[in-house]
């Protein structure tokens, strides 16, 4: 056997025992699930702010509102992805990139807007915010 290669792989065994270790303490000492962003688009219009809010997935009633004059807070949960039990039992992970549990995405307003004249509707994944100006 290779001398070298015995100590690559004796340094290698104790750098990822010592990372394994680290992240285990750090997921011990957060209680709080993490939250995730879903991604935006805002734009300021003659007569209004838009905000398209990208929430593939999650059912209207998962979603929470909140509007003040010059912010703007989605929140909610979207559950994980995954077959069903028609389509036979995941036997291996193949790819995980869609983000799923709680979200907030917090949105700061240049301008104040009328809170009593906001709409809200859900097209095709695609949450859009229309925050009327104030006048």
């Amino acid at each position: 056997m290779d001398p070298t290669r015995s100590i690559k792989l004796r340094w290698l065994h104790g750098t990822l025992g010592e990372l394994t270790y680290q992240v285990t303490r750090l997921q011990l000492s957060s209680l709080a699930a993490p939250k995730w962003q879903p991604a935006i688009n805002a734009f300021r219009c003659e007569t209004a702010v838009r905000i398209c809010v990208d929430l593939a997935g999650v059912d209207r009633s998962l979603i929470d509102l909140l509007v003040e004059p010059r912010r703007v807070v989605v929140r909610g949960t979207r559950e994980a992805p995954e077959p069903t039990d028609a389509e036979g039992r995941a036997v291996q992970m193949l790819a995980l990139e869609i983000d799923y549990g709680p979200f907030e995405r917090e949105v700061r307003l240049p301008t104040e807007i009328d809170v009593d004249k906001v709409r809200a509707e859900q097209q095709n994944g695609l949450l859009w915010i229309y925050l009327p100006l104030k006048r």
